[in-house]
């Protein structure tokens, strides 16, 4: 049987800057995209809208798991589950419970940190907007991830909610969060992989994170959390500029 641990899939290339992926292709195989780091691959598995899974040389990372715990069957245990925030499509107690095993550590913003039941709370870290912490020799920052526009303040509040950067031995992976294109987010630098939010009104328009991605240029970046909102729009907007980032599509709502 194949599972999303064993088969790898790239994707095809197109004009200008951007991958688009056979959306059927992965959904039917379970696909990853593999990504180097000095110690080994770093393999991502977008699951569902911002919940996806990276098996990497430190132990396997979940990032808001939500939903029905046999959408993650066929991934090893997590070593470490990342949560950016509250809402229910980003974090869900009797997800996490289902997902832990006897190892398994979670780091969340504080907000959900005191959220969590007292089993989960054991496993949990805290950590705030501007703050690293170090789980499994791995180096984490914490990046804010909030709302700039006047009618969406009330969504993602500064200071409340995070977003993350792993730094791995050669790669460096930004995962937004629910945001708008912050300062924050646009001052970035070297990231090679980053996961980047738009729907409506709770993040940012396709125009937005095209033109937050292009100020900061990652090497690579993943449309996620956008539900009905176009990813080949933000596709053909990044491309439109000189960033040389490859967009990474995902089916994320297979």
């Amino acid at each position: 049987m194949i599972t999303r641990r064993r088969l790898l899939l790239t994707g095809t290339a197109v004009t200008g800057a951007t991958v688009f992926l056979p959306y059927a292709a992965m959904a039917q195989t379970g696909a990853g995209d593999q990504f180097d780091a000095a110690e080994g691959p770093v393999t991502v598995h977008p699951v569902s809208h911002a919940s996806f899974v990276m098996e990497t040389p430190v132990g396997t990372i979940y990032n808001d798991p939500v939903g029905d715990a046999s959408a993650y069957a066929d991934f090893p245990e997590p070593d470490l589950i990342l949560i950016t925030h509250e809402h229910g499509d980003h974090y869900n107690a009797d997800t996490l419970a289902a997902l832990v095993g006897p190892n398994t550590q979670l780091l969340t913003n504080p907000a959900v940190f005191e959220m969590l039941p007292d089993g989960l709370k054991a496993r949990a870290t805290s950590i705030a907007n501007g703050e690293e912490t170090t789980v499994l020799g791995l180096r984490i920052e914490a990046i804010p991830a909030y709302n700039i526009t006047e009618e969406r303040l009330q969504y993602h509040p500064e200071g409340r909610d995070n977003g993350y950067i792993l730094n791995f031995e050669g790669l460096r992976v930004y995962i937004a969060g629910d945001t708008e294109d912050i300062p924050e987010m646009r001052a970035l630098s070297d990231i090679d992989v980053a996961f980047v939010p738009f729907n409506l009104p709770y993040t940012m328009t396709e125009e937005q994170a095209a033109s937050a991605v292009a100020e900061f240029a990652p090497s690579y970046v993943y449309p996620y959390h956008y539900r009905d909102s176009d990813p080949e729009k933000f596709a053909r907007l990044l491309a439109d500029t000189d960033a040389g980032t490859e967009v990474k599509m995902g089916p994320w709502y297979e």
